[in-house]
């Protein structure tokens, strides 16, 4: 790989402006009233527009069919005479989020599908507590990387380095994530087979 140094380390020092600048929607600020899907969608393009459609892809990373996927699945309550309210938006949010890095069976044993509004206020604004608080370690790496990379006399080497890193700290970081959610309601006995895998 080739490298423009200059480029990257731009590049990297304005991710990092971006994760520092971005917030989740406020509760207050997501429309209460009824949207129909097509308005659902476009509103999550906006709140979300940092996802990348999947590879190859002529839509979005959300379509109406994934939305309806996830009513029936029972992931989120279903939409109320074909519109969703501030409630299923949140849900949605929290949903296309977690997917960045587990499966869709793992965020359904992460969110409660049939908790009332007020429950669904109090596990969103804990979400976007903990959102807003990895984002900011995730700009601080994102500024080490940028800096290294400044200084770095071999951008090809300091990229394919940091890249393996975060990989690697990803996947154990989904593993640790996956183990928690399987060992929640186990029993003791079960839960020690467990303790000998990674």
């Amino acid at each position: 790989m080739a490298y423009d140094k200059s480029l990257l380390t731009e590049d990297l020092r304005h991710w990092e402006q971006f994760s520092r600048d971005y917030r989740l929607p406020e509760w207050e600020s997501i429309p209460k009233f009824g949207l129909y899907m097509d308005q659902v969608i476009v509103l999550l393009e906006e709140y979300l527009h940092f996802i990348p459609a999947p590879t190859n892809e002529k839509e979005g990373f959300i379509t109406a069919s994934t939305i309806n996927n996830y009513v029936r699945l029972k992931i989120m309550p279903a939409p109320e005479k074909r519109k969703y309210s501030r409630v299923h938006i949140v849900y949605l949010i929290m949903i296309l989020t977690l997917k960045l890095s587990l499966s869709i069976s793992d965020v359904q044993k992460l969110l409660p599908a049939d908790a009332d509004e007020e429950t669904v206020r109090r596990i969103y604004l804990d979400y976007c507590e903990k959102f807003h608080r990895m984002l900011g370690a995730f700009a601080g790496d994102l500024h080490t990387t940028a800096a290294e990379l400044a200084d770095s006399g071999t951008p090809d080497t300091t990229a394919l380095r940091a890249a393996t890193e975060y990989a690697l700290t990803a996947g154990f970081y989904t593993l640790f994530a996956e183990k928690l959610i399987r060992l929640d309601g186990a029993t003791s006995q079960e839960g020690d087979t467990e303790k000998t895998d990674l």
